[in-house]
């Protein structure tokens, strides 16, 4: 944005920035411009040489401004005449694009919250610190555990509602409330929520596989901070029984100091290992055992559980890829969170897409795979606003994809998926507050377009209805494709 001053006490002050800066009397006019600088100081010159004529110096600031307006209308109407379909000031190449890019997540987003030689939890950063434009999910936060075989996670709890998808590996979980103890044998393609609170403790049982979580997180304390609450393991610091003074916790637990030290642990081998722990084939054995908990005591409870994505029949499916959905009434614990789930297998050199979600904001994550995506996004690109008219023009937005990357689309905006590495390309997706939310395919079979009465297409197009449809119903799959390499086209 380029501001332009005039005042009687100068001929021209002219300043390149957000905002019009300081401000003087009433002989100071202020005309904001959206053109390059080059444009605009010539502009100003020629209104500048325009007003010294015989109106003198004391009217030259009534001069000025009508002239600067008069010019800008002129260009404006000389740009309408142009190709705006893909302005040229608005063309990126795509490492421009990533590097401006608020929607896209990459390993060093991440916070190492726990990292061990046993296993790690990884925590993204709060949307919020990415751009003002995730203040609607500012309440969520993103996170990956990774745990080495036959690994125990010890005890703790979250001041947040999680939704825990298994991406790899298998495991044990096991939940404490109140008097209620449930376990719960977990595999690849497993979805299941911990409520905030609830104490939890986590068994890698596999022999030569990482378990692999990926988390979605609501926040329930503070929006968007989110703390984790752990027993310690023997690492002093590390336990917030530390917190308390040691004579509070002989009364709580009425034991001595020594028991006390026992508790919260002081041996250098457990602080080393921190919240992940290697166990023993015996200890396995005895942690993976299903149900084996005490039941509720105050008659009949309903039981926190798991749900296989894999339970019913994919959403789409062809040689391009799979799409498996689970929404709340699949899997009514989803209810509680507004949260809908979905898992994108993509086929080599295929993709997903274009397509778009009308209500819910989603979250994709990659656990596994490379590729690529684009989405056309209207945040980031100029809008036309002169006249109290919105005339929006689309940027791509795209960047590459990798295990761990992590992308938000807002509802509303078209997105694709290719898959360009040497297997498939594997996303999860977490559809923010879902309810009643619908995809709809922009290509293929069953787009939106595929509805449409002729005139409408001919009143939108302005070609003949039956040649619009050649091309709207040419594609006979759904959502997904070939990719371009495969079609032997290239992106632009």
């Amino acid at each position: 944005m380029v501001v332009v001053r005039v005042n009687n006490a100068q001929d021209k002050d002219i300043c390149y920035g957000r905002g019009t800066g300081r401000r003087g009397g009433d002989d100071q006019y202020d005309v904001i411009l959206v053109e390059e600088e080059q444009d605009v100081r010539k502009m100003v010159e020629q209104c500048h040489q325009s007003c010294q004529g015989s109106q003198g110096e004391q009217q030259r600031p009534q001069c000025f401004k009508p002239c600067m307006q008069k010019r800008f209308q002129d260009q404006g109407k000389s740009q309408r005449g142009r190709d705006t379909s893909r302005p040229e000031r608005t063309r990126r190449t795509d490492k421009q694009q990533q590097s401006n890019n608020p929607y896209v997540f990459e390993d060093h987003h991440f916070t190492a919250r726990l990292e061990t030689e046993h296993g790690n939890v990884k925590v993204l950063q709060k949307f919020t610190d990415r751009s003002d434009l995730f203040q609607g999910i500012e309440k969520y936060r993103v996170a990956f555990l990774e745990a080495d075989p036959q690994t125990f996670i010890i005890p703790n709890h979250w001041d947040a509602d999680a939704l825990i998808f298994v991406a790899n590996g298998r495991g044990t979980i096991t939940l404490i409330e109140g008097d209620s103890r449930q376990s719960h044998n977990i595999k690849r393609g497993d979805l299941f929520p911990v409520p905030a609170g609830i104490t939890a403790y986590l068994i890698n049982r596999d022999n030569n596989e990482r378990l692999v979580l990926a988390k979605i997180l609501h926040t329930v304390s503070v929006p968007g901070e989110l703390q984790l609450f752990s027993v310690g393991g023997g690492n002093a610091e590390s336990s917030f029984y530390n917190a308390f003074s040691t004579e509070v916790l002989e009364a709580a637990f009425d034991v001595d100091r020594d028991s006390i030290g026992r508790l919260i642990g002081q041996q250098k081998q457990e602080q080393e290992q921190g919240i992940f722990k290697k166990a023993t084939a015996e200890q396995i054995e005895s942690l993976t055992q299903e149900d084996k908990g005490r039941k509720w005591p105050f008659g009949e409870r309903k039981e926190k559980g798991t749900h296989s994505i894999y339970k019913n029949e994919p959403s789409v499916a062809n040689e391009n890829g799979i799409l498996h959905e689970v929404d709340s009434n699949d899997f009514p614990d989803l209810r509680h969170c507004n949260v809908a789930f979905s898992f994108f297998n993509i086929t080599r050199g295929s993709m997903a897409g274009p397509f778009y979600n009308a209500k819910a904001t989603q979250i994709l994550m990659v656990p596994n795979g490379e590729g690529r995506f684009e989405m056309a996004c209207p945040h980031l690109s100029e809008q036309d606003t002169r006249g109290g008219q919105i005339n929006p023009t689309y940027e791509k937005v795209s960047s590459k994809l990798r295990r761990r990357t992590v992308v938000v689309v807002p509802a509303g905006h078209p997105v694709v998926i290719e898959s360009t590495g040497e297997q498939n390309l594997e996303v999860i997706g977490f559809g923010l507050k879902s309810d009643e939310n619908e995809w709809f395919p922009l290509a293929g079979r069953d787009n939106v377009m595929s509805q449409w009465e002729d005139e409408a297409i001919e009143l939108t197009f302005g070609s003949p209805a039956r040649e619009v449809q050649k091309v709207i119903q040419k594609q006979n799959q759904k959502l997904f494709f070939k990719s371009p390499a495969r079609s032997g086209r290239a992106f632009a």
